[in-house]
Parts: C-alpha cells; structure tokens; sequence
C-alpha cells in the first residue's frame, strides 16, 4: 500500500509525517448464553465498550451506534481508558516512561476468538505507536454460568523500563439513568456488613491497603442495581462483580456528567509503582461480573456456578462435618483432651477433627499467642506422643484429621525470627509494630516462600493421616519493607501476593486432595484469587448465630455456601456474648458447611440428643448446600426474618432455612414466606427437620410446587431465636 502499512486490518497512514490510524469498524461481542458485552473498534482506532446486558440478536447493529456525545471530555466508552490522549476520566492504565512523560493512547491492532467447550476466549490487541507498550485484553466468557472473567496483559515493548502507576485487570462502562451500588465493609468479627448507596457524579472508591487480611474491613467485590432505589432480590437489572486477588485492591465507580459510569477494578496502586523492564509482560488478576435480569437472586446464582464450576478449589465437592478444638479447648490441652473430643466427634456423628493452635513450639512453646510462632516442630512437653498419634487415633474412630498453621507469621519468640530478621516484613530504621504478638513474613523472598512451602510439606509429613489444613494469617501489614527487594521497595505489595500464589500452586501440585480452608483472622482473605486454591473459607472468628445471620447473607452475596465454613459455639458466645438456642445456632449453621466449636462434654444430654439429630439430618440434604441453586425468601436487612432455600439442579429436592431475628406479637400470626426455585408443576412433600413439633401446618404433607412458591408456606416464627428447617423431596 501506497504510503501505508497494514497491520492486523488496520492501517497506518503516514501524513504530514504522523502515523495515524484509519480502518473500517470492528464490532467485538464477548457472549455468554443469556448475556453480552459489546465492544467497537472505532475509525480512528478507539476501541470503546457500547454495551454490556441481555443478548442482542445482532451485535453488528452498533457499528451505527452513535453516543451523541462530543470528545471535548474525552474519547467517550474507552474499553480500557489510559492516561493520556483526550482521556480525563479515571485510568485502567498509567504509565510514567524513562523520560518523565506520561502519555498512553493505545489504539486497536486486532484480536482473536476461540473457545473450548463452553467456554469462548477473546483476545484484543491494543497498542501505543509512540512507546510500543501494547496491552492484551483478555475474555473468557462462561456460557452456561453467564459471567465473564477478563484480565490484562500489558506489554513493555520499548528499549527502557516504565513505572505502571495504575494498572486495572478491567473497565466496564455502563449506561443508565441511576446506579444502586452495594458494597461490603465491617472489622474482625463483624465482617461483610451491607452498605447500598445511589451512586452520584464523580468518584466512588472502594480501597483495601492491609497488606494481608485485606478482606476484612472491606471485599473485592459489589452489586450495581440499574435504575433502582434498592437491591431487590428477584427483580431488575443487576450487575455483580469481583475481582481475583488477595491483597490490595482498588474498585472504583466513576459517574461522568452524561450518566455513564465507568467501573475499574484491579490491584490498588497505592505504593505499588510496577517497575516494568523493556521486553517484560505484566499480568493483571482476573475481574468477573455477570448480568441478571432477575434481580440480586440470578446474579448470585450465576457466580456460585461458576464458582463451583472454575473459581473454588474441588468447588461443589461436600466437606466434612467436623469438630474444632479451638473454643473448646484453645492452647490448653494434652493428649487425653484431644483423644476425648475426637470420641465425642465421633459419637455424634461428625466426620473430622481438627486440632487447632497450640501444638508446637518447643524452645518457646506455642502456650499463648505471645511465643512459638515460626518453629513448626511438635511441642513434646505438651503432646509426648506426637501428631501421628492423634491422627491415627481419629482414623481408627472413623474420622478424618486436620491441624491449623500460620505459616505466613512469626513471633518475637521464636527461633525463626533470632535466625532470620532478614525475613521479617519491616522499614529500615523504624519500629517493627506488633499485632496479635507476631511480625509477617516477607513472602517475596524466595527464601521465605520455600520456608512457608516447607511448614506446610512439613506439617503433612508429621502423620499419613492429616486430611486437612487449617491456613491461618491473623494481621495486617505496618511499616512495609523488604530487605529482599532492596531499592524496589514498590513492587512489595504485589509481590507478597505473587509469593504467596506461588507456594498454593506448589502445595497443590503435590497434595491435590488434601482440603485447605483459608482463615485470617476470620473473614480477612475471602476472594476469588485465594479460593483458587483453598476448598473453603472461616466466614469470621463470630460463632454467634446471629451476628452469622447477617454475616453469611451477605457473602452469599457473592460467595457460594460450599466455602463457607459454620459453626456451631457454645454460649454465652465468645465473642459476642450472645445467648441463643441450640437449635438456632444448628440451624444457622447447617446453612453453610456444619461443624463444631466447644467442648462436647459440657453439653447437656437433652443438648447432646438434639445435636445429634441436627447431624443426622444434615447429612439428608448437605449436598443441596453445597451445589444447589441458591434462592433467598427474606432478607434479614428489610425485616425480621431471614429465610433462604437451595434446589436441586433438577428440581426434585429443596432444603428451607427460616429464621426469627426480632420478637412478634401474637397478633402478627404465622409469616408467609414465597418459595422459589420449584416446579411449579410438581408437588413436594415437605417436612420440618430436627423437631417433635412443627412450626408449620402443612409438614409432613405433600403440596404442589405454585402452591408453596404463592404464599402456601406460612411458618409461625414469633420469638426472637425461633427457626425452623424444611426438607422437601418431589412426589
């Protein structure tokens, strides 16, 4: 071509001695089963995000697509906006190059399409002439499940290193008249509170810069409600999305002066300028959304399939009943206290024990949590006969066996950290703060990452018969700094993550069938990027039943109930000094994955007889929690109930959970809950679980699907604490 050069469809005309950009439109629709995300590569290169929601029948219609808006503000929808060109909004992408500039414009070079069952990948190439960075725009989209998970790739392909001051795994533009965001906050024991706002113009943030737990005072993750005044659980327009990373994040919510917002989500830059040597790839975490037409329930449902389906380690697969030693016994035990508890475990039907902190430590034994921490070694003092020995009791009572570690973590006491200051995570010259008594590991040491690898490996080897592994990580990051690094001090925050990636990808090439839940400090690392390798999560440090009320609707939010891990405590509650019933804490806990954690032998015998039903029955319909549909009756934020069912994929079996969170007078009578999820055409038989006397008229009964889905099912629930759990099989 005469005066140009063709590159991938797009051509590069040279006038007036610039390269600019000339070529037909590009229409790129990224398709789920139900949804679709429409990008356009404009004329001059552009490529811009014209829409995200329910299929369109024929994507190409938006090569005429016209916005109605100038460019004095802006390029308008940039798929992946940067800093730079006539872009003034927030950036996906800043760059500052060797030379002190900051201009990026990248312009569309071409992409590819491909799919693998049902699964379809698009890949866009994006390029700036002037600097050669180029950026890879990555989409899998999940047709059965509707959600797409997209990351970037970006690329230095000039001679000299860039600093990524921003660097976001995605941008979403959206189009709407109001946006509803809701979005997650709390603090240790009272994790994933609601928060729901109308969005107004400008800039909402929604930052983590903990370090480690950084989960637990905000998530990664949020529903938008368009054109809506509230989250409604069954109808309206709804967009849920997350992002795949355990560290510091950044989600923010830009609303310009035509309405549009612009969602970015990535890792924080704060303090995290990525030095990128020429010729070198960076990586973004993956960002995932979904759409719904039906409200928060569809949204939830699609990122639960998902998630059992591609986002949680053995995701789907039912866990174990077990017993944690933790509030029954915390770091006082010996051997006979352990051996004791597992005959109770056994007795009441549960299927594992796991033996908490305690157990190491022999020049500063693990007695408290002032000492011990880093020297993983069997505290002999305290366990003459070893881990294997308990271990091996367990199996021989039928239960598996697990044990916590906090590998991530050292005390002041310790020999680790006499031998290695050099690994402890600490700015020269200044305090190194303690919290929970301990310092962190510096995970981006190598160093320190095969240390970690070894606690666990180490661990495995001590019996043949642990099945499971408690991870903790119980505090936060201060005064950050790696000795390791040396002047790349920004990468840290970053890095920390990677490190810690890379041991999990280790551990599970070696033990692929050993079951890890993710614990710091409770809900402090709940996110996608951690349950890529864990198999569940510690909802939160509060046992309380009902602070969990509030605690796992909203993680179920986003999070499905096979990660989250639910336990039944005794009273008054550890934490929260709460004093409910036994059957409300079973029925709260049976609707996440049951476990147990007090002393057995302080049970009453009436207590133990009923703790051993709820077992029973929760074996009856477990896998139910675990892979089925998940629809919520009652929210405990817009009244005082709180009520939710899962539904078999095929329809043929259902377990509701119905709770009373505030006292009703007798007037108000029995409450009316709407089933969902149900064949409407079928009938059920519908019986209450783990009493001698119903709560509901129609136990026991068979009853057609509309009928209970209509207003039928009317459980009297009238004192604060009253609960009630149906199990219902299709006749």
């Amino acid at each position: 071509m005469k005066n140009g050069l063709k590159w991938g469809g797009l051509i590069l005309l040279m006038l007036c001695g610039q390269m600019v950009l000339a070529a037909p439109k590009t229409v790129i629709p990224v398709e789920t089963g139900h949804t679709q995300l429409v990008m356009v590569a404009q004329e001059n290169g552009v490529l811009q995000t014209l829409y995200y929601g329910a299929m369109i029948a024929d994507p190409e219609a938006f090569k005429a697509f016209r916005t109605g808006r100038g460019t004095d503000n802006g390029e308008g929808p940039m798929a992946y906006p940067t800093a730079g060109g006539r872009y003034l909004g927030q950036p996906a992408l800043h760059i500052r190059y060797a030379d002190g500039t900051h201009n990026t414009e990248l312009f569309y070079i071409g992409h590819d399409i491909r799919s693998k069952g049902d699964v379809t990948t698009t890949e866009i190439c994006l390029r700036d002439q002037v600097s050669s960075v180029e950026v890879k725009l990555v989409f899998d989209a999940y047709r059965k499940e509707d959600v797409i998970v997209t990351h970037s790739e970006i690329l230095n392909g000039g001679k000299k290193p860039v600093e990524l001051l921003d660097y976001a795994s995605g941008s979403l533009y959206l189009d709407a008249n109001q946006y509803l965001l809701t979005h997650f906050y709390g603090g240790w024991a009272n994790e994933m509170n609601i928060d729901s706002e109308v969005l107004t113009h400008d800039t909402k943030v929604i930052e983590s810069r903990r370090g480690t737990q950084v989960t637990q005072c905000s998530n990664p993750s949020f529903l938008l409600s368009l054109d809506a005044d509230r989250l409604q659980e069954n109808e309206g327009e709804v967009i849920a999305g997350a992002l795949a990373w355990s560290g510091n994040f950044r989600l923010s919510f830009e609303m310009d002066e035509s309405n549009r917002l612009n969602v970015l989500a990535g890792i924080s830059p704060f303090a995290s300028a990525y030095r990128l040597a020429a010729g070198k790839t960076f990586v973004t975490p993956d960002f995932l959304y979904t759409y719904s037409q039906k409200g928060a329930g569809q949204a939830s449902r699609n990122l639960h399939a998902w998630a059992r389906n591609y986002g949680v380690y053995d995701g789907g697969k039912v866990n174990p009943t077990l017993l944690n030693s933790w509030e029954g016994a915390y770091f006082s035990f010996t051997t006979e206290t352990l051996l004791r508890m597992i005959d109770d475990a056994a007795s009441m039907g549960l299927e594992m024990f796991v033996l908490d902190d305690g157990w190491f430590a022999k020049d500063y034994p693990r007695n408290g949590d002032d000492a011990g921490l880093g020297d993983w070694e069997v505290n002999t003092a305290k366990l003459p006969e070893g881990i294997d020995y308990v271990a091996s009791y367990a199996h021989a009572k039928g239960l598996r066996f697990g044990i916590w570690i906090e590998p991530e973590m050292v005390n002041p006491q310790s020999n680790l950290a006499r031998r290695h200051p050099d690994w402890i995570v600490q700015a020269p010259g200044r305090e190194k703060y303690q919290s929970r008594n301990q310092w962190v590991l510096d995970l981006s040491n190598p160093d320190v990452q095969d240390f970690v690898y070894g606690v666990f490996d180490n661990t495995m080897k001590l019996s043949k018969d642990i099945d499971y592994i408690k991870w903790d990580c119980n505090r936060t990051v201060a005064n950050f700094g790696s000795e390791y690094l040396g002047e790349q001090q920004d990468r840290f925050f970053v890095e920390y993550v990677q490190g810690f990636y890379s041991i999990m990808r280790r551990l599970r090439e070696k033990y692929p069938d050993t079951i890890v839940q993710c614990c710091s400090s409770g809900g402090g690392r709940v996110d996608y990027g951690a349950l890529k390798y864990f198999n569940e999560i510690w909802t939160s440090d509060n046992t309380d039943a009902l602070s969990r009320v509030y605690i796992q609707y909203a993680t179920n939010l986003i999070y499905p109930a096979c990660v989250m891990a639910s336990h039944v405590s005794a009273v008054p509650n550890h934490q929260s000094g709460n004093v409910t019933p036994l059957k409300f804490r079973f029925d709260m806990a049976c609707s996440g994955r049951l476990g147990m954690e007090l002393q057995p032998k302080n049970l009453t015998e009436r207590e133990r007889a009923l703790a051993d039903r709820c077992i029973r029955s929760y074996r009856q319909y477990r896998d139910l929690v675990f892979s089925g549909d998940v629809y919520r009756l009652a929210s405990p934020y817009d009244g005082d109930y709180y009520a939710l069912m899962y539904v078999s994929q095929d329809q043929s079996r259902a377990v509701v959970f119905t709770y009373c969170v505030k006292y009703q007078n007798r007037a108000v009578g029995a409450h009316p809950f709407r089933m969902n999820g149900l064949d409407p055409s079928r009938k059920y038989r519908v019986t209450e679980l783990n009493t001698d006397r119903s709560c509901w008229w129609g136990s026991g009964e068979v009853h057609a699907g509309d009928f209970l889905m209509h207003g039928g099912f009317n459980p009297v629930l009238q004192k604060t604490f009253d609960s009630a759990v149906f199990y219902l099989e299709a006749e």
